[in-house]
């Protein structure tokens, strides 16, 4: 899709093998602002799926191995299971990106509140 600037978007996709279930305490935890430099993560509950999905939608073209290896030391620290995870990127750097991942599997086990 693209932007009002005519701007593209990359899309990225990622699965993992999950051992930790979590219950969600509502359909959805949202984290983030999607801001200049920044991005929202939002998790969701998938039924029956034994994995964790990543959907990375990021502005910034090019960064697929970055992401590859933000997401993979995210799904080690956080090996969910039953969990869709979508993140929509505004040029965030890898630092942000790893603690707003973190943030969002925090809210999601203290019940949803951030």
């Amino acid at each position: 899709s693209a932007t009002g600037k005519g701007q593209s978007m990359e899309t990225l996709d990622y699965r993992f093998d999950g051992r930790t279930a979590v219950q969600f305490p509502r359909d959805a935890v949202l984290v983030g602002v999607l801001a200049s430099g920044n991005l929202e993560i939002l998790l969701e509950p998938v039924a029956q799926q034994g994995a964790m999905t990543v959907r990375v939608i990021t502005a910034a073209q090019g960064f697929g191995s970055i992401w590859q290896a933000v997401i993979n030391d995210f799904a080690k620290r956080h090996p969910l299971r039953d969990v869709r995870v979508s993140i929509n990127d505004a040029g965030a750097t890898p630092a942000v990106v790893s603690l707003r991942l973190d943030q969002a599997v925090e809210t999601l086990l203290a019940g949803g509140t951030p």
